[in-house]
Order: structure tokens, then sequence, then C-alpha cells
């Protein structure tokens, strides 16, 4: 009798939180709007920051600090 496998388990997804601020009339457009499409506030903005997400969600970011002399103020000096 061949061996019964036991089922990997699943890793745990890893959630972060963000909180942005609106103003009371901003805030109130949103529910209404929410509940005119029957929907919560939280699916209606990760529905709309998805494909966002997903574009840049492979991007490699390089920061290069080099220090330029903007203005050529140090080339004068002898």
């Amino acid at each position: 009798m061949p061996k019964v496998r036991k089922k990997k388990k699943r890793k745990p997804i890893r959630y972060s939180t963000i909180t942005i601020k609106i103003t009371k009339k901003q805030k109130r457009s949103l529910i209404r709007f929410c509940n005119s499409r029957k929907t919560t506030p939280n699916k209606l903005i990760k529905k709309t920051i998805r494909p966002f997400l997903e574009k840049y969600a492979d991007l490699e970011v390089s920061v290069n600090h080099e220090n330029v002399n903007q203005l050529k103020l140090f080339d004068q000096v002898e």
C-alpha cells in the first residue's frame, strides 16, 4: 500500500497597515459612493490601487547620491 503524504503547510501572508488622512467631506463622499455600489471603503481602495501595485512589484530602484555642485561656485577657486 502506498504511503499517504501530508499536505505542506501554507506560508502565512503578512499584512501591513497603511494610514491615510481624509477630510470629513471626503469621508462622507467615500461612504456614500460605497453604499451606492454595495461595497466597503477598504475593498474600494484596494481595488483602485491594485493596478499600480502589480505594475511596480518587480521594479528595482537604484538611488544615486552624487555630490554635484550645481552652481559651480567652487570652480573659480584656485
